[in-house]
């Protein structure tokens, strides 16, 4: 097998790895990075050529897997493009606002090739697209040179799949972004027990270690307490969230919450594309059964929509729970909005439940102390860090050990690392150097090709 990291960056970004076996040509994933912006944000897909494409995989719905997909087969109308049934339904829905952030950003930003691909092109990616069951093998190819595909479910959000090829009795394993961990909404994920001669392996946890006393419970039940005393000082709780999986895993953990008295009852106040997606999982669950989520828990707990904000530095005028988009406090999002208003205010907290990157507003806000100014800049508008600022272990993703366990228990002759940034491959590397030595682990330069 030949495979080409086509990401521009030795990073988390513009997921996307062109994979040649025998004469199949298949590209997994094709996303978009959310540091960068117009051509340098999608993969360099020059490095593709002339050749036709046979197939596109899809591991799931997050834009760094997604986001470039209309290109790519808007350029290649004759590869067929394949994604879990659960992926099918979002991924229309998660371009279509990626499609109104590029417009929008032409204006602020004078990007003058956003938007990248149009409308049409994403309506035509619907109407193409071929949704697997879970589980179920399909052929691709003709007879004698069949490559086989089968998606299992990987956790990590809805749809997410791990990806099983095989050609001429050699089976290839792709994680995609992998969580073995059962969520309220999701069970963990239920990937193949046997062995594969390569694993192309999800690294972003590599520089994380979860101390022993550090769980997913343990995490949950001070991520409540945080809420629950922030609630009874009469201050306000800011939750950034990710649009896709985590503000619907979030909604249910809160619905639980107030159901057992962990947390008081309080208004729960949405906004952001996620409230837009509750609609989708609730179909998801009814038509596929893959995710356990009913939009009833909106009403379970009284949420509303926020349209308008104070502005900056004034605090929010009705205490209760800010559930908001983005999960990084990216710019020009409600979450990032809100927390204008209430960062000066220390009767409140603003809790961050998954990764947020050091680059992004998140990021920086987390590596600040009390007291520090912090900056808003597309808002012009500084102020002290008065409120709570906490982060929780929630993560999406499968902690280094669990993937590194996997990894040795299918017995690969070789280990491909994928979808991390440098130090999170460097530990893979190491850890199989001294726990496997035998394992050819390969940690590709993006664009130069590697035979596995």
């Amino acid at each position: 097998m030949k495979l080409t990291d086509l990401n521009r960056y030795r990073r988390i970004g513009a997921s996307s790895t062109l994979l040649e076996i025998g004469p199949h040509r298949v590209l997994i994933d094709a996303g978009m990075d959310p540091k960068e912006i117009g051509y340098a944000a999608i993969p360099d897909y020059s490095l593709i050529g002339d050749a036709p494409l046979d197939l596109i995989l899809l591991t799931h719905c997050h834009l760094d897997h997604l986001g470039s997909l209309p290109m790519i087969v808007r350029d290649h109308p004759e590869a067929t493009v394949a994604c879990s049934r659960p992926s099918h339904f979002l991924a229309a829905r998660m371009l279509r606002n990626s499609y109104n952030v590029m417009r929008r950003q032409k204006e602020e930003l004078a990007i003058t090739e956003y938007p990248l691909y149009t409308k049409a092109d994403i309506q035509k990616l619907d109407e193409i697209m071929l949704p697997v069951p879970f589980g179920q093998m399909k052929k691709f190819g003709s007879e004698g040179q069949d490559l086989e595909v089968t998606f299992f479910p990987a956790g990590h959000v809805a749809g997410a799949a791990g990806i099983r090829l095989v050609y001429k009795h050699r089976k290839i394993f792709i994680t995609g972004d992998v969580l073995f961990t059962d969520q309220r909404t999701l069970p963990g994920a239920d990937f193949p027990e046997e062995d594969f001669d390569t694993i192309i392996l999800e690294t972003t946890r590599g520089r994380t270690d979860r101390t022993p006393e550090t769980s997913r419970e343990t995490e949950t039940a001070r991520f409540l307490k945080t809420i629950r005393n922030t609630l009874q000082h009469g201050g306000s709780v800011l939750i950034p969230t990710f649009a896709l999986g985590r503000m619907q895993e979030v909604l249910t953990l809160l619905r639980d919450a107030q159901r057992d008295g962990d947390i008081p009852e309080s208004p729960v106040i949405c906004s952001g594309l996620g409230l837009d997606l509750v609609d989708y999982f609730d179909a998801i669950a009814r038509k596929t059964g893959a995710v356990r989520f009913h939009r009833s828990v909106l009403k379970e707990l009284g949420v509303r929509t926020i349209n308008r904000y104070p502005q900056p530095g004034r605090n929010v005028p009705e205490k209760g729970i800010y559930l908001l988009s983005s999960g990084m406090l990216v710019e020009h999002t409600p979450s990032y909005i809100a927390a204008s208003c209430m960062l000066e205010h220390p009767e409140n907290a603003v809790c961050f439940v998954g990764y947020c990157d050091p680059e992004t507003p998140g990021g920086k806000l987390l590596a600040s102390h009390h007291d520090d100014s912090f900056l808003f800049e597309t808002l012009d508008y500084s102020c002290k860090i008065r409120a709570a600022i906490e982060q929780f272990d929630l993560s999406g993703h499968a902690d280094r050990d669990e993937l590194l366990n996997f990894a040795l228990s299918r017995n690969p002759r070789a280990v491909v690392l994928a979808h991390g940034d440098p130090e999170a491959r460097e530990w893979f590397d190491d850890a199989f150097a001294e726990h496997a030595p035998n394992i050819k682990v390969t940690d590709p330069i993006p664009s130069e090709q590697y035979q596995v």
